[in-house]
């Protein structure tokens, strides 16, 4: 029997009094100073519950805590990975690459926003290449995208569909239920939006648009600086071409000096990163007309027109305003580049400024699709365009100067041949006839004169030399005795030789019409020539007397043969019949034939 104090066993299904807390685990024992053993004790069950529930929430709160600093430790990743960069295209990938891997979405992009709205540029990761080459273009921000872009504000959706702003797929596009956009904002500007879907998770918690909206303002902060560094590096290049255009067109190199246009049209493409530049002068008749043209592909375009009236190239030479468009659209056909092979996109349009006003027209055109100019390339292109002009002006000027000097020079040379050589020669001439008149007929009477009419010739083609020395026009590298000179070396391919030529008379003085229907006879006698009369030698002289123009080519060929040269010989008939001439042909002894072109001086 126990005593009433004694505490029964809970086997029994009773609780000792005193609760559970008085008692400990663990197995029975005797007390050495008491007889008495003591029954092993346990927890209530309830209690127990109760325990387990504490200790599983703070397991629980421990793995928040984990992932949560796992996840700090990923943006702290992601942002070391999206500011390790300066070059604007390298940052816009590394940070469309670290936020997809952030909040663990299978897709994600990064959409540059247009100045006219819609997407500029879109990089993207996480889609094979051939699905890409499946759907085509690239989004052009309409639909959710645009939504977006109309509204900077975060946009989180379990499903795309439900959402009555979603415009759908096009054909050959992955599908994609969940979708987090957040606006990337530089300041008070919207640069872009990033865009991301297909959580990894089913759909994106709060959580990780807190981490997106962390990312962005970091990326915010990269592009900034990315764009800055481009706009510095872009203005270094802009003046490291303008001092490069100054230092070559003013360099003694003759070679540099004879295509500033050239230099200037070349330069502007490489800084510009441009697909197509033209350059623009004032023609005849209220018009601009391409000089020169920088591209691989579009030389065609030289020598057009493009009227002032109804222009791109027109409206700027005559305001003197830059001119900066993100796309031309119907106004393509102004800008002269039907002719082009060129899909036309941004078009960037500078004037030549120089001291007296606008001295033409720099235009740079890139390809439908790329980026649009943007208004440092604007600044900078007229800073450039603005240096190209005076230096082609210092250039035209210095080169006036130099003509000006080989002028005098050539006064002087001038002066010496006649006041000098041809009186001595003169002086020889009637010597040399003194002494055959006092031979008197002979070998030796025919020989001297012989020799005076010669020194008759000379004396006659210094006094053209002469003439040509003091008329200014010969000075233009595009003068007609050059012209024809370029016409005979053209021909010597064909020919097999070179043909020579000798002038008498003012010949840079002729008219443009008669110097060019000379440049179209001498062209087709020497092709004739070439063709038909399988010759070893041929000689042209072209003489200009007071009454009387003469242009004959000689060859030792085979002869004349009238069914072979109809068609050219009509020709050269109908240039010498507007003119009030004849044109000959003649068979020569021993052997080929002579054409000769005559007209009137009026």
């Amino acid at each position: 029997m126990t005593s009433q104090d004694e505490p029964r066993s809970v086997e029994g299904g009773e609780l000792p009094q005193g609760g559970a807390g008085q008692y400990a685990h663990g197995p029975a024992h005797r007390d050495p100073d008491d007889a008495t053993t003591r029954e092993p004790l346990t927890f209530a069950d309830v209690p127990r519950l109760e325990l387990d529930q504490l200790l599983s929430q703070v397991v629980e709160r421990a793995q928040e805590v984990m992932a949560t600093q796992g996840r700090l430790r990923g943006l702290l990743r992601a942002n070391q990975l999206v500011i390790g960069d300066l070059d604007l295209p390298a940052v816009l990938r590394r940070i469309v690459e670290a936020a997809r891997d952030l909040v663990g979405a299978r897709y994600a992009a990064l959409g540059v926003i247009a100045p006219a709205g819609g997407l500029a540029e879109f990089v993207h990761t996480g889609m094979p290449d051939d699905v890409v080459g499946l759907i085509g273009h690239l989004p052009q921000g309409k639909g959710l995208l645009g939504a977006l872009i109309d509204d900077p504000h975060p946009i989180r959706l379990v499903r795309i569909a439900d959402d009555e702003r979603s415009s759908g797929f096009p054909p050959g596009h992955p599908p994609m239920t969940s979708f987090l956009g957040v606006p990337i904002r530089i300041r008070d500007e919207v640069f872009g939006n990033l865009y991301l879907a297909e959580s990894e998770r089913g759909e994106f918690s709060a959580e990780d648009e807190d981490l997106c909206t962390a990312i962005a303002a970091t990326a915010a902060v990269a592009i900034d600086n990315a764009r800055l560094y481009e706009a510095a590096r872009a203005r270094g290049k802009w003046l490291q071409a303008s001092a490069s255009i100054t230092r070559q067109l003013l360099s003694p190199d003759t070679e540099q000096g004879q295509a500033p246009l050239r230099l200037i049209a070349q330069r502007c493409l490489e800084v510009a990163d441009a697909d197509l530049v033209l350059v623009a002068l004032p023609g005849a008749d209220d018009e601009l007309q391409i000089e020169e043209v920088a591209d691989s592909g579009s030389q065609r375009l030289r020598g057009i027109s493009v009227p002032l009236a109804d222009s791109l190239l027109g409206r700027v030479f005559t305001t003197g305003r830059p001119l900066r468009m993100a796309h031309v659209g119907a106004e393509a056909h102004q800008l002269a580049l039907s002719a082009s092979h060129l899909d036309v996109g941004p078009v960037l349009v500078v004037p030549l400024l120089a001291s007296g006003g606008p001295r033409g027209v720099l235009a740079a055109v890139r390809e439908r699709g790329r980026v649009g100019f943007a208004d440092t390339d604007l600044d900078m292109a007229l800073s450039f365009a603005n240096h190209a002009a005076l230096a082609v002006e210092l250039a035209q000027a210095r080169a006036e100067q130099q003509r000006a000097a080989m002028l005098d020079e050539r006064d002087r040379i001038a002066a010496d041949l006649h006041d000098q050589v041809i009186q001595r020669l003169f002086a020889a001439g009637l010597s040399l006839q003194s002494v055959a008149m006092s031979l008197g007929p002979g070998r030796a009477t025919d020989r001297i004169l012989s020799t005076v009419a010669d020194l008759d010739a000379t004396i006659s083609q210094i006094r053209t030399t002469i003439f040509e020395l003091h008329d200014q026009r010969t000075t233009a590298p595009g003068g007609l005795r050059a012209r024809l000179v370029d016409v005979t070396s053209d021909a010597a391919e064909a020919l097999g030789f070179d043909p020579t030529i000798r002038f008498d008379g003012p010949i840079d003085t002729l008219p443009p019409e008669i110097a060019d229907d000379l440049v179209a006879v001498l062209r087709e006698s020497l092709a004739n020539v070439a063709r038909h009369a399988h010759a070893r030698s041929a000689a042209v002289e072209l003489a200009v007397g007071p009454d009387l123009l003469s242009l004959s080519v000689h060859d030792d060929g085979i002869g004349f043969s009238d069914t072979a040269r109809s068609s050219g010989l009509a020709n050269m008939r109908r240039r010498a019949e507007r003119h009030h001439g004849e044109c000959h042909v003649a068979r020569r002894a021993p052997s080929g034939t002579t054409v000769r072109w005559t007209i009137p001086r009026r």
